[in-house]
């Protein structure tokens, strides 16, 4: 089963800005994701709406199983960060697998 996590990162309970927390993420958590072999899939901010204080992402995972051993050797690391997430599996008709 494909999959995507979906999450979030709330800049106030971070208390960082939104600019520094997108450079960490950049700089810092990609490297750190790449030596994992995490996939993102996508970064947003919110251009219009409530959620301006948010940072969304999403990864790709190919299966459960990689995401549980890639996810917890990721969340062992030292010099990690994440945010609140939801796991998504594609309705039959999506547009992303």
């Amino acid at each position: 089963m494909k999959g995507h996590d979906l999450r979030i990162a709330d800049l106030p309970l971070r208390a960082r800005t939104q600019a520094g927390l997108l450079s960490r993420f950049e700089n810092e958590t990609l490297r750190i994701w790449e030596k994992h072999g995490i996939r993102q899939a996508g970064f947003w901010t919110t251009l219009i709406g409530e959620s301006s204080q948010e940072i969304i992402y999403m990864l790709a995972w190919d299966s459960m199983a990689e995401r549980e051993k890639r996810w917890g050797v990721f969340l062992a690391d030292p010099g990690r960060q994440d945010g609140e997430g939801q796991l998504l599996t594609p309705a039959a008709f999506s547009a992303v697998k």
